[in-house]
């Protein structure tokens, strides 16, 4: 009997901010991963690198100033550092917890490229704030570079495009190690957004919602089931509310009425139910389940979550 395929997207909460606090969350992390994979599921993971990308980009930016002989680091080059530190780590915790259970798999990070069209209307209107706080003229430099920034309470800081990711360059790859059983961990902090350039890809100034990728990648894998591990037990109508009402069970119809009456966030719940909505599409088959992450509940169909389904 063929193995289930899902799809694991790990928010925040999965891997901390600080390299000591992304160790130390990624041991539980990989005990929650390691659950489904004892419980014979083929996993592929996908991760956010918010806080990971902006150091990285801060660091690197702070070290041009210091010592302007060096080329400043574009933001797809900070991402592709950010995929491959996060990848290091993971992919060792969740080794470490497979061998203690006597299972041997190979954990593999495959550095993942994602297409995104140069004429998104993303481009025309950044909206994603990273790096550190600027002063006055520090961001006057930054517009002259041509990048683009947003004042803050405390000064000002850089704001990039957050495009619609188009096809995941190294998706042949990503499919040939899970058919060959390993654990696979791709497409990180969304993918390194990247333009098609007649035979080259040139890396795009932007960063992609990494729930939105989760779902594309989900879809190009076919994969039975996508889970996005996130910091709530349930998706909740009125979250924050005194009418706050969890739910097990959300069909795509009812979830399309509950984005179009506003019920979700932006950057929060809302990007989450919209890559439920367009992975599932008309299919009667595939899943979505939103949840808390936690070792001790990584079980599809338990009682914690939010399923979406037809």
């Amino acid at each position: 009997m063929e193995k289930k395929r899902i799809v694991i997207a790990l928010g925040h909460d999965a891997l901390g901010t600080t390299l000591p606090e992304q160790q130390k969350a990624l041991v539980k992390t990989a005990k929650a991963v390691a659950e489904f994979i004892k419980q014979d599921y083929q996993v592929v993971i996908t991760h956010s690198n918010g806080p990971q990308v902006s150091m990285i980009h801060t660091a690197m930016s702070e070290f041009c100033r210091l010592y302007p002989e060096y080329t400043a680091t574009p933001m797809s080059v900070c991402s592709a550092m950010s995929q491959g530190y996060i990848g290091y780590d993971l992919q060792n915790a969740i080794r470490s917890e497979l061998l203690t259970h006597g299972i041997y798999k190979t954990v593999s990070t495959v550095l993942t490229q994602v297409m995104v069209d140069p004429y998104d209307e993303a481009f025309y209107k950044p909206s994603k704030v990273i790096g550190r706080v600027m002063s006055e003229a520090e961001a006057a430099e930054e517009e002259k570079k041509g990048n683009h920034v947003v004042a803050v309470e405390d000064g000002y800081r850089r704001i990039v495009a957050t495009p619609k990711p188009m096809d995941i360059v190294e998706i042949d790859a990503i499919k040939a190690l899970c058919d060959a059983g390993q654990v696979v961990i791709a497409c990180g902090g969304g993918g390194i957004p990247v333009l098609q350039q007649d035979n080259h890809l040139k890396g795009a100034s932007a960063v992609i919602e990494k729930d939105t990728i989760a779902g594309q990648l989900a879809d190009q894998l076919d994969a039975d089931m996508l889970v996005i591990l996130t910091g709530v037990d349930k998706v909740c109508l009125g979250f924050g509310t005194d009418h706050e009402k969890p739910l097990d069970y959300m069909s795509i119809q009812d979830a399309k009425n509950y984005m179009a009456a506003g019920e979700f966030e932006e950057g929060t719940m809302l990007p989450k139910i919209q890559a439920a909505v367009d992975y599932i599409g008309d299919s009667a088959i595939r899943k979505v389940l939103i949840t808390k992450l936690s070792a001790e509940d990584a079980a599809i169909g338990g009682e914690n979550g939010t399923m979406i389904g037809k």
